[in-house]
């Protein structure tokens, strides 16, 4: 499979590039330059610096790619991050749009981007990361909640438009122990404080664990295979028990 990683260099996605490579896959991984600069990827895996709020960046770097290899058999997009997190009367203008900008639309030029090159790839994959707080409201999180609630909507419509060529999935984690939880790959101090007490955290979970990235890494493995060819528009809730839909 020829597959491309948007946010390859976070926690999720070292682990998820990883795994691809162990299965002989051909992997790209579009991210930030200071993500690509702090970790970079593997010896024989392509790295595309790109900003996935800019819409010439995305077009420039999916432009390499299909110079490179002309389709795509898969393409996750891992891509976000959260900020500012408060009550909703506190949140200003600046952050609701930063927040936006970095997961729904960055969701949206992606996906929009990379679905000519999944049109002429073998049995092509498409699978977003959302967020369990998409449908599982909490506090505090009212931004970000609404940027991954759109990309299941994003997600399901892209299912209907490009059926039956190409499939498209999302999962939706619950909270993960990378550097995202402490304001994400590339964009914060990737050994600063968490923005949630993972212990107990932790305990509240039926399964009485935080989730590593491998949790995660599994799902999305099999969304991008065969194992899932006959599901498309589907979202995978990943959180330990903490949300049942």
């Amino acid at each position: 499979m020829r597959v491309a990683v948007l946010g390859g260099c976070g926690g999720i996605g070292r682990s998820l590039v990883a795994a691809l490579l162990a299965q002989g896959d051909n992997v790209a991984v579009l991210d930030l330059a200071v993500s690509l600069e702090r970790h970079p990827p593997a010896d024989g895996v392509v790295a595309i610096a790109v900003d996935g709020s800019d819409a010439a960046s995305v077009a420039a770097a999916f432009a390499a790619l299909e110079a490179r290899w002309g389709a795509l058999d898969g393409f996750v997009n891992l891509a976000g991050f959260m900020m500012g997190m408060k009550p909703l009367k506190d949140v200003t203008a600046e952050i609701f749009d930063t927040t936006i900008e970095g997961n729904l639309r960055t969701t949206f030029l992606a996906c929009g981007a990379a679905m000519p090159l999944l049109e002429k790839g073998e049995e092509p994959s498409l699978v977003n990361v959302s967020s369990g707080l998409a449908q599982f409201i909490r506090p505090h999180y009212g931004p970000y909640a609404a940027a991954k609630a759109g990309m299941i909507a994003l997600t399901k419509t892209l299912a209907l438009e490009h059926a039956p060529k190409v499939r498209c999935n999302l999962v939706a984690p619950g909270a993960v122990d990378t550097a995202f939880l402490r304001g994400g790959t590339g964009r914060s101090d990737e050994d600063g404080q968490t923005t949630i007490d993972v212990a107990a955290y932790s305990a509240m979970m039926p399964l009485k664990r935080i989730a590593v990235p491998e949790d995660i890494v599994g799902p999305i493995r099999f969304l991008l295979g065969p194992g899932s060819r006959y599901m498309t528009g589907q979202s995978l809730w990943v959180n330990g028990g903490a949300y049942m839909p």
